[in-house]
């Protein structure tokens, strides 16, 4: 196994964590004091759900996702894996999803009968029969088999009712850029999660950053997705979002949760 180690002072740590609060004050960022309140605004609803009723409203769609992931150790350390992943999405019943990177390395089918995950390196793949809607299949593969498709909130019709379940607290953070386009920085707390979403400005409020931080777990760990290359109404190549088991590749069964 070889390791890849990055140098960095430790001493200098606490200098660059000065520095930055010292930008962040000599730029007069402040958020206001009534965002910060109890209660949810009123705007902040208004930009999400224009949103999750915009990709709602897509027939069919594909993007690209970086996605991060925090894990804890017993020493309260952080680690940070990464992965990417390639979406393509086609209402009422398919869905595709070829991920890869440190701890993922996996093509995900549906195609309104069955939900399969192969897995090349390994070169196995596990199928099970699926319900007929995108949404049935996302509830299913989370409580059943324990999966999670990348960026699967986002991907329900109903988005803003499963985002918004429990949420007691919302604000517009401001105005953000991620990967070059001009954003909305929402936050939102539920009970035991803070949630960031930065959309798209304009007629295409598009989801590009979903960031959860876990406060009831040590340390609170956070998950990041940012969205990329969106691609609306693409037109697809038959046998997209069929599974054909390539040479070699043998079924196993999943397992159970």
């Amino acid at each position: 196994m070889t390791i890849c180690r990055m140098n960095f002072d430790r001493t200098r740590l606490p200098v660059l964590a000065r520095a930055v609060a010292l930008a962040c004050a000599t730029a007069g960022f402040t958020l206001p004091a009534a965002a910060q309140g109890a209660g949810i605004d009123a705007t902040a609803q208004r930009l999400l759900k224009a949103s999750t009723d915009f990709v709602a409203s897509q027939r069919s769609f594909s993007a690209d996702t970086r996605n991060t992931l925090e894990v804890v150790l017993t020493s309260g350390q952080k680690i940070e894996f990464n992965h990417a992943a390639r979406v393509a999405v086609q209402r009422p019943n398919k869905l595709r999803a070829e991920r890869s990177g440190d701890l993922v390395d996996q093509v995900f089918v549906y195609n309104g009968k069955t939900l399969t995950l192969h897995n090349p390196k390994a070169k196995a793949f596990a199928q099970v029969d699926a319900p007929d809607t995108l949404e049935a299949m996302l509830d299913f593969a989370r409580s059943r088999l324990d999966i999670v498709a990348p960026a699967g909130d986002l991907l329900y019709k109903d988005a803003y009712a499963v985002l918004m379940d429990g949420v007691t607290e919302g604000f517009v953070v401001g105005k953000a850029v991620i990967e070059g386009v001009r954003c909305d920085h929402l936050a939102f707390r539920a009970p035991h999660v803070d949630w960031q979403i930065w959309i798209q400005e304009g007629t295409q409020p598009l989801p590009r950053r979903l960031l959860i931080t876990t406060r009831d777990l040590p340390n609170a760990p956070q998950f990041g997705v940012t969205m990329t290359r969106w691609k609306l109404n693409p037109k697809f190549a038959p046998g997209s979002f069929d599974f054909v088991a390539p040479a070699g590749a043998a079924k196993v069964d999943f397992l159970p949760r």
